[in-house]
């Protein structure tokens, strides 16, 4: 898995995360079993009707992603938190959002 920023538009950057196959088969599988669906046994996962040599999320502007305490603003590298503490208070906050 790679995450780096996507390029400029009027919004920010975007968060681009690249998969290998391997990568997506595994966060499917993993949905899967998250949504009490266990498959045993060989399994091909196709992705548009194919075996995909890799695949990617894109995260909007409006977006971010946290990996491993580090945050990557979908406005771009200049609108990241200052420290972990911060990432952590912000995962907390969201935490507690009511839908």
């Amino acid at each position: 898995m790679k995450i780096t920023y996507g390029k400029r538009n009027p919004l920010g950057t975007g968060v681009k995360i690249s998969l290998t196959g391997n990568e997506v088969a595994l966060a499917i599988d993993s949905w899967l079993m998250a949504n009490d669906v266990r498959i045993f046994g060989p399994r091909s996962i196709l992705i548009n009707g194919e075996i995909g040599p890799c695949g990617f999320v894109y995260v909007d502007p409006l977006g971010f992603v946290i990996s491993h305490g580090e945050e990557f603003s979908g406005r771009g590298p200049e609108e990241r938190v200052a420290s972990k503490v911060d990432v952590y208070n912000k995962m907390q906050q969201l935490s507690e959002v009511k839908l």
